[in-house]
């Protein structure tokens, strides 16, 4: 059963930081490209970050430049979003996201032009003092 489940959220204080991790079961993580969303209260998902299969190129919204970085340990089967110097706006249910390869999609498009396979079932991210 192909699974993925996020861990690692909570409640944190402005300029704190958290690590998110998604542990995925029942298919080889180092064949997909992965992904993290958020979605916050009254507004649409929104991509946060991604990596490529090999973890050799990632992308990243604006608002997260410098501040999140996204990791992957195919051996391990884990995806992470390490999250630094967090704001009250990064406040959200994140989301990861898989996505098993059909066509060579660059991965600046990782949120606009991939239809994303699998996804977990989110995890809150509290930014508040």
């Amino acid at each position: 059963q192909l699974q993925l489940v996020e861990s690692g959220g909570g409640l944190v204080q402005p300029g704190g930081s958290l690590r998110l991790s998604c542990t995925v079961s029942g298919f080889t993580l180092g064949y997909y490209t992965m992904a993290w969303f958020r979605q916050a209260p009254g507004k649409e998902r929104e991509g946060v970050s991604c990596i490529s299969s090999s973890g050799g190129s990632t992308n990243y919204a604006d608002s997260v430049k410098g501040r999140f970085t996204i990791s992957r340990d195919n051996a391990e089967n884990t995806m992470y979003l390490q999250m630094n110097s967090l704001k009250p706006e990064d406040t959200a249910i994140y989301y990861c996201a898989a996505y098993a390869p059909r066509t060579a999609v660059p991965i600046e498009k990782c949120f606009t032009d991939i239809e994303y396979d699998w996804w977990g079932q989110g995890k809150q991210v509290t930014v508040s003092t």
